[in-house]
């Protein structure tokens, strides 16, 4: 059974806040998930490295959070066995990792959303939109997986044991020699400084067992005959340099789910850097393609019209930005029955967690318009 374990929320400071919080999978791992922003939900089914707070601070990550923090309400997490999720696991299987974000939606309590999926992650995202079409509004896939198994060829098993070796020589060393050759990798345009950060951020995001374990599994999915299947409006960008991945699986990716719409962005980045035009680029076809969610997409079947005319008019001040208290005081009424209507709001609705808010607001903006 899923479960959401409420822990201490921590927040960290800076331009946005950020909640995070635990669930629990259906086999018990325990995963950590964080919410920022404001706007259309969007899940982020990220790869294999990282971690929910340091991430903040990055120089490599932070303009990601800042920049899609303003254009939706953005759900990460750490995957099993990386960051603040437990690292004590040894499935790295695809089904696992399904369930983990399966898990999540469920502590969520979000209705319908758009999935981002990045890398290694994006497997998982075209999974997720295989198996719920009802809950997904559109699938967006950077640096995608193209769904196949691999090492492949000769040349590919013979680079994959390599890697292997050096992770297993020095991906817990304090010299960063050995883990710097997938820094250059993944982000060969980067500063010295951004690179350092990479450096520090393989060693810290998880140990050695983990990122060979998790190599494995994600080497062994194989959903590629699956994706004509899906039926979700999916925006694939890939990098044309990109040598951590490569612009062929994109293509394969996006000629092989129905209406898929193929972006190139003009880098050898696997990691977008912030003062590269690609990421430019990458961020406006994001906030067009998630347009028709802040216009009321993701809220479709919402059943709005069960709320009370009490509870519409605090949900309309809720629209207008007003706290609780600026509702309370409009309306004469104390801030704990703007709260026992709010929550009524998100019982009605079917919603759950820090993101019940913005959800209910988007409803009713969409009931009203």
């Amino acid at each position: 059974m899923i479960t959401s374990v409420r822990e201490p929320l921590e927040r960290r400071p800076g331009p946005m806040s950020q909640d995070i919080r635990f669930c629990r999978s259906p086999g018990g791992t325990r995963l950590a998930y964080a919410v920022h922003g404001s706007g259309p939900p969007l899940i982020v089914v990220s790869c294999w490295l990282g971690h929910l707070q340091h991430d903040w601070e990055s120089p490599v990550w932070r303009h990601f959070l800042d920049d899609l923090g303003a254009v939706s309400t953005l759900i990460r997490y750490d995957e099993r066995g990386f960051g603040l999720s437990d690292w004590n696991v040894t499935d790295f299987s695809l089904g696992a990792r399904l369930g983990d974000l399966a898990a999540i939606v469920a502590a969520l309590g979000i209705g319908r959303f758009a999935l981002l999926g990045m890398s290694g992650g994006s497997p998982v995202a075209m999974a997720y939109a295989l198996a719920h079409p009802d809950r997904v509004t559109r699938l967006i896939l950077y640096g995608t997986s193209n769904g196949r198994p691999w090492p492949a060829t000769e040349e590919g098993r013979a680079r994959d044991e390599a890697f292997r070796g050096l992770i297993k020589v020095g991906w817990a060393q304090d010299h960063p020699r050995f883990r710097r050759v997938f820094t250059s990798i993944f982000i060969p345009g980067a500063t010295e400084e951004q690179m350092r950060w990479f450096d520090a951020l393989q060693r810290m995001s998880t140990s050695t067992e983990n990122a060979l374990l998790s190599r494995s599994g994600r080497q062994a999915v194989d959903i590629n005959d699956q994706l004509p299947r899906i039926r979700v409006p999916t925006l694939v960008l890939q990098a044309l340099g990109d040598e951590a991945g490569s612009f062929a699986q994109g293509r394969e990716v996006a000629s092989l789910i129905p209406g898929a719409r193929l972006v190139p962005l003009d880098s050898r980045n696997h990691i977008l850097l912030a003062d590269e035009p690609a990421w430019a680029v990458f961020l406006d076809e994001v906030r067009h393609f998630i347009e028709p969610d802040r216009r009321g997409g993701a809220t479709d079947g919402l059943p709005v019209g069960s709320l009370s005319a009490r509870e519409m008019d605090v949900l309309r001040l809720a629209a207008q930005g007003r706290s609780n208290d600026e509702i309370a005081d409009a309306l004469t009424l104390s801030a704990r029955t703007v709260e026992r209507h709010l929550s009524n709001v998100y019982s009605k609705l079917g919603l759950k967690g820090r993101s019940a808010r913005t959800v209910a607001v988007a409803a009713f903006l969409r009931q009203a318009g």
